[in-house]
């Protein structure tokens, strides 16, 4: 599986999952779309470790265009989770779908990422 990187720093699996990094200053948000599935994992995994190397102390998954996810999907986000709580870095979700938000939930995920309803940083955010 390969992955190519285009002039504008998106980052195109096979899946045509798109995760362009937008870098502030004290946190990066990752705005990720399309299927994050099986066959999009790796090229997720290794991005979100390359956005954690870079980041500030706050890593925001903006998950507004993500159409649809499964088990592999989400264990790449427990996983970045993990990696980041290592590093020193939090690690939030912001604006997953319905149908994301309701799989976050059926699976319990929701107790154990940090997940808003909607984009943006709140000032309790930032902390």
């Amino acid at each position: 599986m390969t992955t190519a990187t285009t002039t504008a720093g998106i980052v195109r699996a096979p899946e045509e999952v798109r995760m362009p990094a937008h870098r502030r200053p004290g946190h990066t948000i990752v705005a990720l779309s399309g299927a994050l599935n099986d066959a999009a994992a790796p090229a997720l995994r290794e991005h979100l470790i390359g956005a954690l190397r870079h980041s500030g102390r706050l890593l925001i998954l903006d998950l507004g265009e993500v159409t649809s996810a499964d088990t592999a999907g989400l264990a790449v986000l427990i996983g970045a989770r993990r990696r980041a709580a290592g590093l020193g870095i939090t690690l939030r979700l912001t604006a997953p779908n319905p149908q994301v938000a309701a799989l976050l939930r059926g699976t319990g995920l929701d107790r154990a990422l940090t997940v808003h309803p909607t984009r943006g940083i709140s000032p309790g955010l930032a902390a």
